[in-house]
């Protein structure tokens, strides 16, 4: 009989990993992050990264905000990771909270690349241990629906997760056919528009962005550049902002339909805060990041 020989990389990334959720758990250990300050296009971002502790180079995660997101965690995503072994970075879009500049969906790609950027400087590795190999893009509502959307254009992403991601195509096609959620969204980004809101932008004015660009932003289109990818999607059955059946399903659908064979899906019986389910969802989050790890 031949053995087949132990990738010690994936071993020792496992051991780690393992034992960080056998002794804490999903995120219980208090690993307070790093305030960060990158670059994009000549703006200043905030962010917090989570490190891990150890001596190796570790999986990281780039967690991206929902809209307008905070200026601490995604959904407690960071600490949780970080306490399992993981690097976990995360940040506030241009033009909300102290990041610089204004808000809109082109910037925001934008934003996501300069992150990229900033952790694949040498120094950066370094300081923080970054496996560059090993690098998932993981984002939350908003962030669910950029993260893809970018990976879309970006081959060398091949590891996506989203959670309750929004399809910005399905999204701005039922807003334009229905008065009712339209007069509730324009009334909600109006409240964010700085000063009185977090967000620097033009209030529901800025919706004219993703009109004009509406295939650009479709996730479904986006289906045959995405299936080849290993991707996690994740929602709440009662979540009634990004359903799911209007938003993952569909989407999935799509990537099944392109013969997409690493894309799996998880629904939890939670809303669109996930805040009776964030341990498991961590947990499940992990499992899958330490079974692709090459």
């Amino acid at each position: 009989m031949r053995y087949r020989p132990i990738k010690l990389r994936k071993f020792r990334y496992f051991s780690i990993i393992f034992l960080g959720i056998l002794l804490f758990g999903a995120g219980t250990i208090n690993n307070e992050p790093i305030s960060i300050s990158f670059n994009s296009e000549g703006y200043v971002l905030k962010g917090k990264f989570y490190p891990a502790e150890g001596k190796c180079p570790f999986p990281t995660v780039l967690l991206l905000q929902g809209f307008p997101g905070n200026e601490k965690d995604v959904i407690g995503l960071g600490k949780r990771v970080s306490a399992a072994g993981m690097n976990a970075f995360t940040f506030n879009y241009r033009g909300t909270h102290k990041s610089e500049g204004r808000f809109s969906l082109e910037n925001t790609i934008h934003d996501i690349q300069a992150a990229l950027e900033y952790f694949h400087k040498e120094e950066i590795v370094r300081e923080f241990k970054i496996d560059t190999s090993n690098i998932i893009l993981c984002g939350y509502s908003y962030g669910g629906g950029m993260a893809l959307t970018f990976a879309a254009n970006h081959p060398e992403i091949r590891r996506i997760i989203s959670v309750a991601g929004t399809d910005h195509g399905e999204f701005i096609r039922e807003y334009l056919r229905n008065e009712s959620m339209a007069e509730i969204i324009n009334d909600m980004f109006d409240r964010l528009k700085a000063p009185e809101g977090p967000a620097r932008f033009e209030g529901h004015v800025a919706l004219q962005e993703l009109i004009d660009n509406e295939n650009l932003y479709d996730l479904r289109l986006s289906a045959p550049k995405l299936a080849d990818r290993e991707i996690l999607l994740i929602g709440g059955w009662d979540d009634v902002n990004i359903t799911i059946e209007n938003h993952l399903l569909p989407l999935y659908r799509a990537l099944k339909k392109e013969n997409a064979h690493n894309v799996e899906f998880i629904a939890y019986h939670t809303d669109h805060s996930f805040v009776n389910v964030r341990d498991k969802l961590a947990e499940d989050i992990i499992k899958w990041i330490i079974k692709g790890i090459k």
